[in-house]
């Protein structure tokens, strides 16, 4: 009877010390998403004043700033990580043709607010880069603690979910690249 006892004392323990790792590792997750959006955030902050600043030097290229404008607007209606990857992409595709066209106005590269807020934003957009790697780190570590024994037997019946990978690797990611040496 008491060697029952201690091994279902035993058994008991080592669930309790399981489904607590199991916590620990889906609260790192949300904290890893946390900084992604803490991140995206302070993307969404440097916007306005970037196209406010090249609105007063290229303001006839209206469609070029709507199209972050609107983007912007798009990206921070969605709050789900995952969901809200694809408006993201398209933000920073806006944002990489609205510096494009700022490289043809040598007025506004050449303005101190223009190169601070451009800084800013290269500086923003490897940090998102670094947070969503360490997302998906965090997020491949929990699923492996709940897709394998004896993870996956306490994971199910206590309700954990199962976390999304932020796609790195997209359709334009994976394409060859141009490359135009002039000749």
């Amino acid at each position: 009877m008491i060697i029952a006892l201690s091994v279902l004392g035993l058994f008991l323990i080592a669930l309790i010390a399981l489904y607590n790792r199991l916590i620990r590792a889906k609260v790192k997750v949300r904290q890893a998403w946390a900084q992604v959006d803490a991140q995206l955030q302070r993307r969404h902050d440097l916007i306005p004043n970037l196209v406010a600043t090249v609105q007063g030097y290229a303001g006839h290229e209206r469609t070029v700033l709507d199209e972050v404008v609107r983007a912007r607007s798009q990206a921070l209606s969605i709050s789900d990580p995952v969901a809200r990857e694809g408006a993201e992409d398209a933000l920073g595709a806006a944002l990489g043709r609205l510096l494009m066209v700022a490289e043809s106005y040598p007025q506004l590269r050449a303005d101190e607010r223009f190169a601070h807020l451009a800084t800013e934003l290269r500086g923003t957009e490897d940090r998102i880069a670094f947070a969503r790697g360490f997302a998906n780190d965090r997020v491949a570590r929990y699923r492996e603690l709940i897709d394998t024994l004896p993870g996956k037997l306490i994971a199910g019946p206590f309700g954990f979910p199962r976390e999304h990978l932020f796609a790195l690797e997209h359709e334009r990611a994976r394409a060859a690249p141009i490359v135009d040496l002039g000749g």
